[in-house]
C-alpha cells in the first residue's frame, strides 16, 4: 500500500513535550534525519501524519486507506519489510501487543478492528519520552550515516585537519563523510566511537575538537575552539560554540558562545545567550526527576544525566544558568542571575525572581525577527498553533 500515515498516541505525544508542543513525534530529529525522513528512505511512499488535534492545521490531509505506522518508531530494513508485507486488516505488534503498524482503512484503525495480529519479535527503537531523543541519538546517528552515505564518495578532508582513531568500520565502511560545500580548517576529528557526518555547506571553524558520533546537518556553523562530545546532532542551520555533549538541536537554533550544554534537546528557533550553562548532573549524583506534563508533577526517570529540554522559539540571556533537567516551554525568555525553577511555562519571561506572562503577539514578533535572518517567516498554520498554545496552556 503506497499511502502511509505516521500516527501519534496521546500518551507518547504528551511524554515528548515540550518538543512536541509544535510538531508531531515523527518530525523529531534523532540521529541525522527526522523519524519521518527515515521512513521515507526505508519505505518510500506518500506520507501523512495523524497527531494531536490542534496540530491538524499543519498536517491537514489523511487518506481513507493506508499503512498506519507508529510515529515514534525509528525504522530499520527488517522492520520496514515486515510492515510492507502486512495485508489489509492486519496489525504488526510487539511481543507485549503494542501496535507498530496497521494496514487498512481509517475507520478500522480508529475502531481497532483487525483480522490478524503479526508479532514482531526483533528489537525496536522507540522514542517513548523526550529524553529518549538524546539517549537513542548515538545508534540512530550511525544508522542514518550508513543509509545517507551508502555508495557515495565523501569530499576530501583538508590537510590542515587532524584525524584520530580508526577511519573505517569493521566492514570497511568509512566513518567520515563530508558533503559538497562543507568547509573545515584545522579541526580535530576523533572517530574512535563512531561516524562523523558534515553536511552540505556546513562550516567547522579552526580549533574545533569533535568526538564521534557527531552530525552537523546542512548549513551548520561550529564556531572556533568548540569542544563537542558524542552523541551530538546539530540540525540544519544551527550554530554551536563552547562545550556540548550528547546534545540534539533540531534545527535553526543557536548556542554560538562559551558555556556547557549536555544531555539536552533544543527545539527550533531557540537562542542560548553567551555563557549560558546547563547542568546535566545533580551534585549529589541522585536519580533525575523530570516534569511530567500529564500528571503535572515531577517523576523519576531512571537517568543520572539529563540537561536542558527546550521547546521552540525559547531563549536565554547571557550568563543564564539552568539546573539539572530543566524543562522550558514554547516562546519563553529566560534571563537574570541565579537558577530559575526547573519547569518554565510557555509564553513567559523572567528568571529566578519569577516569571510573568507575555502576549503571544510579542512571541510572534520576536520569532519573525529571528526567522527573517534566515530568510524564513512563520506560516499561517504555525501562527495558529502558537495562538492555540497561548490560549490553552493546559492542553495536557
Amino acid at each position: 500500500m503506497k499511502n502511509r500515515v505516521l500516527f501519534d498516541t496521546p500518551e507518547v505525544h504528551c511524554a515528548c513535550l515540550p518538543i512536541t508542543f509544535t510538531r508531531a513525534i515523527s518530525d523529531i530529529r534523532v540521529g541525522i534525519l527526522t523519524i519521518k525522513e527515515k521512513w521515507q528512505r526505508y519505505l518510500p511512499g506518500d506520507y501523512a501524519t495523524l497527531t494531536a488535534g490542534y496540530l491538524a492545521v499543519k498536517y491537514p490531509v489523511l487518506p481513507d486507506e493506508a499503512l498506519f505506522v507508529a510515529g515514534n518508531v525509528c525504522p530499520d530494513a527488517n522492520l520496514a519489510g515486515a510492515m510492507d508485507r502486512l495485508l489489509p486488516g492486519e496489525a504488526l505488534v510487539d511481543p507485549e501487543g503494542v501496535w507498530l503498524a496497521f494496514c487498512g482503512t481509517r475507520a478500522d484503525f480508529d475502531a481497532h478492528r483487525i483480522s490478524n495480529k503479526v508479532v514482531y519479535g526483533e528489537k525496536v527503537v522507540r522514542i517513548q519520552a523526550v529524553y529518549d531523543i538524546f539517549r537513542e541519538n548515538g545508534q540512530e546517528l550511525e544508522k542514518d550515516f550508513r543509509i545517507l552515505t551508502a555508495g557515495r564518495l565523501s569530499q576530501p578532508l583538508p590537510d590542515s585537519c587532524q584525524l584520530v582513531g580508526t577511519p573505517v568500520f569493521p566492514d570497511g565502511t568509512p566513518k567520515l563523510f563530508i558533503e559538497e560545500g562543507a568547509k573545515l580548517q584545522c579541526v580535530t576529528l576523533n572517530l574512535n566511537n563512531g561516524p562523523i557526518y558534515i553536511g552540505q555547506d556546513a562550516e567547522i571553524m579552526e580549533g574545533v575538537c569533535i568526538r564521534a558520533p557527531f552530525a552537523a546537518c546542512s548549513h551548520v556553523t561550529v564556531n572556533m575552539n568548540a569542544k563537542i562530545y558524542g552523541a551530538t546532532t546539530l540540525g540544519p542551520h544551527c550554530k554551536a560554540g563552547g562545550e556540548l555533549s550528547n546534545v540534539v538541536m533540531l534545527g535553526y537554533s543557536n548556542k554560538g558562545h562559551d558555556g556547557y550544554l549536555g544531555n539536552a534537546v533544543i527545539g527550533e528557533w531557540c537562542n542560548l545567550g553567551a555563557d549560558t550553562n546547563c547542568s546535566n548532573l545533580k551534585n549529589n549524583y541522585a536519580e533525575v526527576k523530570l516534569w511530567d506534563y500529564a500528571s503535572h508533577r515531577f517523576r523519576p526517570t531512571g537517568l543520572q544525566f539529563c540537561g536542558l529540554l527546550m521547546g521552540d522559539h525559547s531563549r536565554s540571556g547571557i550568563n543564564t544558568m539552568f539546573n539539572t533537567a530543566t524543562v522550558v516551554g514554547v516562546g519563553a525568555n529566560v534571563y537574570g542571575p541565579g537558577f530559575p525553577r526547573t519547569v518554565i511555562e510557555s509564553f513567559v519571561q523572567g528568571g529566578s525572581e519569577g516569571f510573568k506572562k507575555v502576549p503571544v503577539s510579542q512571541v510572534l514578533e520576536m520569532a519573525n525577527r529571528m526567522m527573517a535572518r534566515r530568510g524564513k517567516v512563520l506560516t499561517t498554520p504555525e501562527i495558529q498553533i502558537l495562538h492555540y498554545l497561548s490560549e490553552n496552556p493546559y492542553t495536557y
